[in-house]
């Protein structure tokens, strides 16, 4: 059965932050560059065979960056698509992908979907942690800082068609809005953490433009001087000067997604931890998965900095790695 081991709110990981010391694993890590990493009595070079990985776009910058370093030392053929965290948690459950990237936690009822499947020994790993980012256009100089209240007034249904609406004196212009689509795990955690966080009873507003592709929403804000819309910190880096992020005051003043505050906690409502998922049969009966994943997590520390998220502190990050070890045998 599943052996959830993330925290519930990104606030549990303060107290990690402080062993952590900026985060990072139980030694420095750096890109193998075709190199051989620490094995513990794998031999890459042996592997071969397939991987599927599907699932959230958020988490997909990482799994592709893991693949590719992994192919340069394993035979093995990695394949990495998004079709968002739900759509990738179906794929998992009828066994199309060995690997699910979910930027929320697997559901109940997505796992008891599994287990009808037959799949009764789902696996879960956290990889990273996610600063999930609210962004304006560059020309836009008055939303620098805004509420959890008024984003829910901006990102609810029925809500705020201009952005004098969520706040006086801000202009009368009309406001276009861009999001994740339905089957993102990044619509899901701002659903819960902004609009039913604040009113169980809302819903999330569906006239604007939704996409699982975040390139195309930063395109969107990039070009439309009233767009408002978010996604996962990774793809705010890529974007640069592009698009301007918005501070969030969670109730302690306003605080800007950064590595540090995602890091703390400090950046409230919205940092969230990211994961990918697997099979313990697949462990135990595919070399080729079994050793993709133990890569995968020898290589968090350099990937994960590298494509823009924030490394998990040093106790986390060993919590997960204890989860191969049953596999791995002696070395």
């Amino acid at each position: 059965m599943i052996r959830p081991m993330w925290f519930s709110t990104i606030a549990g990981l303060t107290a990690l932050a402080l062993v952590a010391c900026g985060g990072g694993g139980s030694a420095p890590a750096t890109s193998t560059g075709g190199g051989t990493p620490p094995a513990g009595g794998i031999d890459y070079s042996s592997l071969s065979g397939e991987i599927r990985v599907d699932g959230s776009s958020t988490v997909f910058p990482i799994s592709e960056a893991v693949a590719e370093e992994f192919s340069k030392l394993a035979k093995t053929r990695v394949n990495v698509a998004f079709s968002g965290t739900g759509g990738g948690f179906e794929k998992f459950c009828r066994g199309e992908t060995q690997i699910s990237n979910a930027s929320r936690p697997i559901r109940d009822s997505e796992l008891a979907h599994c287990a009808e499947q037959g799949l009764d020994d789902v696996l879960e790993l956290q990889i990273a942690i996610d600063a999930l980012t609210v962004m304006v256009n560059p020309e836009n100089e008055f939303a620098s800082c805004m509420t959890a209240q008024e984003l829910n007034a901006a990102f609810r249904a029925g809500g705020a068609t201009r952005w004098s609406e969520i706040r006086p004196g801000w202009p009368e212009e009309e406001i276009t809005f861009y999001y994740p689509g339905t089957d993102s795990g990044t619509f899901d955690y701002f659903n819960e953490a902004i609009i039913q966080g604040i009113d169980e009873t809302a819903n999330h507003r569906g006239d604007g433009t939704a996409s699982e592709d975040d390139n195309i929403l930063a395109q969107g804000i990039e070009n439309d001087r009233n767009a408002i819309g978010y996604f996962g910190f990774a793809y705010f880096q890529e974007a640069g000067q592009r698009l301007k992020a918005v501070a969030i005051d969670g109730g302690d003043g306003c605080v800007e997604p950064t590595f540090e505050s995602a890091l703390t906690g400090s950046y409230s409502p919205l940092s969230r931890p990211l994961f990918i998922y697997t099979r313990e049969s697949f462990l135990r009966d595919r070399p080729e998965v079994l050793g993709f994943v133990k890569f995968y997590l020898d290589e968090l520390d350099a990937l994960v900095t590298e494509v823009g998220y924030v490394t998990l502190p040093v106790d986390l990050l060993n919590q997960q790695r204890a989860k191969l070890e049953p596999y791995l045998g002696s070395g």
